[in-house]
């Protein structure tokens, strides 16, 4: 009996499967004794790594299960049997090598996707490698010089950096890097857009002259100084839409309005660029009838009223028949002259309140001859209420001056 039993001691052996293990996969263990049979004895088992005892230690079954290697598992492997008289048998040592996989198809992704976020969100940069074992290092940069933001190793394939409230600052591009022993292997970039709702826009009113009159083509430009483009603009009239207009690339937009009498009131515009509407202050502003116009109106009112009074009429006519032929005789040694007209200037409103009350306008006439001045003055006063309800319109004053 007892050459039987050293016989098979010497036949114990341990069968590693698969031989050459890669990370993160199962390996089994089988401690196998091919001459013995399972009636001719009782054997307890217990595998071992370096003298570590593996699994729950000594059990009636030959086989054990390792479900995850990993490359500080690698070493010397044997397994011992024990008969029930104490008697223990060793298998040969068999050298287990567990190899690691490097990283590879590293990968930059977005939440939320596609790379836009809204300002004041939160945006996750979700670095992912589809390969590699072992404890994987992940690092994230932020633009083209490379400026580090994180670095984490964790035995995973994915791994996270998260900017919890994202800013007009973080608009840039990103990309990750992961290694595991390796070499280092980077993603593409990736680019972020932080997407900017629209501030309340300024709307500016210019105009050719200080008090704009019906026929004036006035400017609309409104712009927002905040906000992700394209932003559309539409401009109003007490509400009404007067157009709309689009600006790609900033810089607001504008709207040309040629006045008529029915434009006085309150202007305002709105800019929209998907993310929600803000709407401006209101302008106001108030037009009158072009000077020319109240001078023609003004002249047939006072020839009317030269009509209602025959004698100083007649008086008036005779000087101005008198005046005329003086000028005639002169006009070949002194040529007249009249004085130059103002250069009309452009006058802007700001989302101001209406502008002042119009200030009374002088049209003078004036012929000169030699060292003799006439001049004939027509002084037009905006029309006002009186306080017993009666109207106030323009004055005539006719001045005849000799010198």
């Amino acid at each position: 009996m007892l050459p039987r039993l050293l016989l098979l001691i010497c036949g114990l052996l341990l069968i590693v499967s698969p031989s050459h293990p890669t990370e993160g996969s199962p390996v089994n263990l089988t401690c196998k004794m091919p001459s013995l049979q399972s009636s001719d004895a009782q054997f307890q088992f217990c595998f071992f790594r370096d003298a570590q005892a593996l699994g729950p230690g000594w059990s009636s079954s030959p086989k054990l299960q390792i479900a995850n290697m990993w490359k500080e598992d690698s070493g010397s492997y044997w397994c011992e049997a024990q008969t029930m008289a104490s008697k223990v048998l060793r298998s040969w040592r068999s050298q287990i090598n567990v190899h690691r996989v490097p990283v590879a198809d590293v990968s930059l992704e977005t939440q939320p996707p596609g790379g836009q976020v809204m300002e004041g969100d939160r945006l996750v940069l979700i670095c992912s490698v589809a390969m590699g074992t072992g404890d994987i290092t992940f690092l994230w940069y932020k633009g083209a010089i490379g400026l580090n933001l994180q670095t984490k190793t964790q035995r995973s394939l994915t791994a996270e950096y998260e900017i919890p409230t994202a800013r007009e600052s973080d608009a840039e591009q990103y990309y990750c890097v992961a290694e595991n022993g390796y070499g280092p292997r980077p993603s593409g970039l990736v680019s972020i857009t932080v997407r900017i709702p629209v501030s309340r826009p300024i709307l500016m009113v210019r105009a050719p002259r200080a008090q704009a009159v019906v026929g004036d083509v006035l400017k609309l430009h409104c712009e927002a100084l905040r906000g992700s483009h394209p932003i559309l603009y539409w401009f109003y009239h007490e509400d009404v839409i007067l157009g709309s207009s689009s600006a790609p690339s900033g810089g607001g937009a504008s709207f040309n309005l040629s006045l008529t009498a029915e434009h006085s009131g309150n202007y305002s515009c709105e800019a929209n660029n998907g993310l929600g509407a803000q709407r401006s202050e209101e302008v106001t502003l108030n037009f009158t009838v072009p000077t020319g116009a109240r001078s023609n109106h003004l002249t047939s009112g006072v020839i009317e009223g030269l009509l209602g009074t025959l004698g100083p009429a007649t008086v008036a006519l005779l000087f101005c028949y008198g005046l005329k032929r003086k000028i005639g005789r002169r006009s070949t040694r002194d040529p007249l002259r009249s004085l130059p007209s103002p250069v009309p200037q452009e006058f802007p409103y700001l989302n101001s309140p209406t502008p002042g009350q119009l200030q009374p306008t002088y049209e003078n006439v004036n012929v000169v001859s030699g060292h003799d001045v006439y001049s004939l003055v027509y002084y037009n006063q905006p029309e006002q209420e009186s306080a017993a309800g009666e109207t106030q319109g323009s004055k005539f004053v006719s001045n005849f001056c000799l010198s």
